[in-house]
């Protein structure tokens, strides 16, 4: 099945989990989403060992500037941000295939749009 989820520390504070969840059987998509709490950024590439049926990951705080060295790519918005909170994961040969995505701006401009008037030309 395919998994995802979502690294970070702690993860108490997550909804992820249960929205994802939802949404997967809501959707008839055939998929589950796991949270992986990780006490140090440095256990990120074990747990892609523990887990090698891994599709996708979010990343919360604190690793979404701190995973970036770990990724063997980057979307150019994560990269000019600076930040990464979507690891898509691509698996050759049973190594991982890492690229980070950033889709916190198109989220909060999103937010936004609908409450700017026209005389909020500038922030």
């Amino acid at each position: 099945m395919r998994t995802f989820g979502l690294i970070g520390y702690p993860l108490s504070h997550s909804f992820s989990q249960g929205y994802f969840s939802d949404k997967f059987k809501k959707e008839s998509i055939e998929a589950r989403y796991l949270n992986f709490p990780i006490a140090s950024i440095n256990d990120f590439r074990g747990l892609l060992d523990q887990h090698p049926y891994l599709a996708g990951l979010n990343v919360t705080i604190p690793y979404k500037e701190q995973v970036i060295p770990f990724l063997d790519e980057l979307d150019d918005e994560a990269a000019q941000i600076g930040a990464v909170n979507v690891i898509k994961i691509a698996w050759k040969n049973k190594k991982p295939i890492l690229k980070g995505y950033n889709s916190d701006v198109d989220g909060f401009l999103n937010s936004l749009k609908p409450l700017l008037q026209p005389w909020h030309g500038k922030a």
